[in-house]
């Protein structure tokens, strides 16, 4: 049903370029160390390259492929240190019957220990440069001596004493014994002789999720790396947004200037560490179409298929030079698989109706389009298992769901436009815009050049309308679909269509109670007549708009009705007060905090009103939000006393 959404040897995107690139250039140095950067954006590909690099050093018995993840060790080890003892463990699973490994590898990890050591030191403030104790750390020991003589001579046992010595002079004696260059100098030599005894001709460490880590991690597995750059036949692959790296190197090093030069000095500690960059690029048309088809066809077909196999290495051929054409053409795909099967078919028409603004919208990141696609997949299942799957096109979701991706407020308002009827005049009178041909001014007479406005329906005034028309383009036209059982299966995004789905002739209260003071008041009336359902939709329709408004600085239309409403219908004031206390409070303006008075009725609702007014009196977030809900609690008060 849907396509896993992690690293993998399947090459859908010809990387296998880019990772054999990489295999060339770190056999050819193979006695240099070498750090190599593969670069892009989250989901752009990169762990899959990574494991293209592994597969293709799989057979070779002289090269040791290690694969690290320091988002795995996060907020649990030391990151650098874990990062070596990776690396020597698997050294000696290598050479497991090797007795020079196994010696070399213990005095290798006692160098580790001794990092261990350092680090921990570090945190009561030791000077790992100079070996010399910084005034904090002898204060911090103090401290603990204080404390436990402070509970009184009787409470301290002989043991916890004798362990605050202990520790205190093995803190001292370990780093007085050797300096910090020379313990690194030594590790160097030492891993050295490692790889030498374990006659591995190449290392190469491929280190994943590093712009995952939080920044002091990212910044330790680095340091790590570092230690390596002058040990001989080491490598490092290293799989990172660089934006995220440079991000963790100025959160970690906050008194660094912003720049030297012509480059920060994020993006300089970056280069000193990385020698050779490879940047992933970004999915072009012709990229995305290919994708788009073969996702679709591995949905349905699966990996080991015999069409989905001949599909993807006849891409793979096109995607060598993926400027010369649009993608797969049906000539090309029939003469390759002795036609063109239905399900292929279909899958290369939809990649190609929404190829175009799905590489642009998803900015040709391959995990976006994998994503949109899985989503897709996973909707006309639901409506499947719902009993209306007949009623889904695909092609008709599609569309939808690109409104839904990349235009929201799009989607919103052709969503609220078929909610009574399944059909969105406004979304008519576009697509007959896009749809109808430009006028020829130039062969027209003066009076029909007069009259040529009337004969164009008018545009909807809709956000975004420039992408609204080159989405109306895409085939198929939506305006005589009904697009409920679309807007209801993709209604995760929003609940407005929920709400109104069966309003009907509530349509015309609802506008009402959007409307003035006044207008709320005169349909008082209306609303007293609801029945519970009735009341219940109503109240959900105007709560989804409020929530829908972009500035709630000002009261937002509704907000009178939907108080009117539950104070009509009473077991409709926990909702509303539940509504009140999840809107953000950094964007609400003072109007929130009266005129519920009168509201609410219920004697536990009115008791968590006052706290809730309480709680915006006492933030810090929004100072007028504070200074209008201190004064409603005075006149709360006073009215009390009176």
């Amino acid at each position: 049903m849907i396509v896993a959404d992690n690293e993998t040897a399947v090459d859908l995107l010809y990387y296998e370029a880019i990772a054999r690139t990489v295999v060339r250039l770190v056999s050819e140095k193979s006695d240099e160390p070498l750090s190599v950067g593969v670069h892009g954006d989250w989901g752009a590909g990169k762990s899959s390259v990574l494991m293209m690099v592994e597969e293709a050093f799989k057979e070779d018995d002289r090269v040791l492929c290690v694969r690290f993840n320091g988002w795995l060790f996060q907020g649990f080890e030391d990151a650098k240190a874990v990062l070596i003892e990776t690396i020597v463990e698997e050294l000696r699973r290598k050479r497991p019957t090797s007795k020079k490994v196994a010696e070399q590898a213990k005095k290798v990890l006692r160098r580790v220990d001794w990092m261990k050591l350092a680090r921990k030191a570090g945190a009561y403030g030791l000077t790992l440069a100079t070996g010399i104790p910084h005034p904090d750390t002898i204060k911090d020991l103090g401290a603990a001596a204080r404390s436990l003589v402070g509970k009184g001579a009787e409470k301290v046992s002989p043991e916890a004493l004798a362990a605050l010595v202990e520790g205190s002079d093995e803190f001292l004696r370990e780093v007085a014994e050797d300096s910090a260059p020379e313990q690194m100098h030594a590790f160097r030599d030492e891993f050295a002789k490692l790889l030498q005894d374990a006659e591995i001709d190449r290392l190469i460490v491929l280190v994943d999720d590093l712009d995952r880590c939080l920044p002091d991690t990212a910044i330790e597995t680095l340091e790590a790396i570092r230690l390596f750059l002058f040990v001989p036949r080491a490598a490092f692959v290293i799989a990172a947004d660089e934006g995220m790296i440079e991000y963790a190197v100025r959160q970690h090093f906050p008194d660094l200037p912003v720049a030297t030069g012509p480059a920060t000095y994020a993006r300089n500690y970056l280069e000193k560490l990385i020698q050779v960059p490879f940047r992933l690029p970004s999915l072009g048309y012709a990229e995305t179409r290919i994708y788009v088809t073969l996702l679709l066809v591995l949905n349905v077909h699966g990996e080991t298929s015999d069409e989905f196999q001949k599909l993807a290495e006849l891409a793979r051929e096109v995607l060598r030079r993926p400027w010369k054409g649009p993608g797969l053409d049906r000539k090309t795909v029939e003469k390759a698989l002795g036609g063109v099967p239905a399900e292929v078919e279909r899958a290369m028409e939809l990649a190609g109706r929404i190829a175009p603004i799905l590489a642009d919208g998803a900015r040709g990141n391959p995990r976006q389009i994998k994503r949109f696609i899985n989503t897709m997949m996973l909707r006309l299942a639901i409506a499947e298992e719902r009993g209306f799957g007949d009623e889904i096109n695909v092609a008709v979701l599609a569309k939808i769901m690109l409104a839904e991706r990349f235009a929201p407020e799009l989607y919103d308002a052709m969503a609220r436009g078929s909610a009574s009827t399944g059909a969105s005049e406004e979304l008519a009178a576009l697509e007959a815009v896009v749809a109808s041909p430009p006028p020829d001014l130039e062969t027209k007479s003066a009076d029909e050049k007069t009259q040529a406005p009337s004969e164009t329906p008018s545009l909807p005034d809709w956000p975004n309308l420039e992408w609204a028309k080159q989405w109306a383009a895409i085939d198929p036209p939506l305006a005589e679909n009904d697009l409920r059982p679309y807007v209801f299966v993709t209604r995760d995004r929003r609940s407005v269509f929920g709400a109104v789905t069966s309003l009907g002739e509530l349509e015309e209260l609802i506008v009402k109670l959007q409307g003035s003071s006044l207008q709320v008041k005169q349909a008082a009336a209306e609303v007293a007549r609801l029945q519970t359902i009735e009341a219940e939709q109503v109240f959900d329709a105007l709560r989804a708009k409020i929530r829908d408004a972009e500035n709630l600085s000002q009261e937002p239309p509704g907000v009178k009705g939907l108080a009117e409403v539950a104070r009509q219908h009473p077991f409709l004031q926990r909702p509303l007060l539940s509504f009140l206390q999840d809107l953000p409070v950094s964007k609400l303006g003072p109007w929130v905090v009266s005129g519920w008075v009168s509201v609410f009725s219920e004697v536990d609702v009115v008791s968590d009103m006052a706290v809730t007014l309480r709680g915006w009196a006492e933030q810090e977030e929004n100072r007028k939000l504070k200074a209008a809900a201190g004064a409603a609690m005075k006149l709360t008060g006073k009215r009390k006393r009176d």
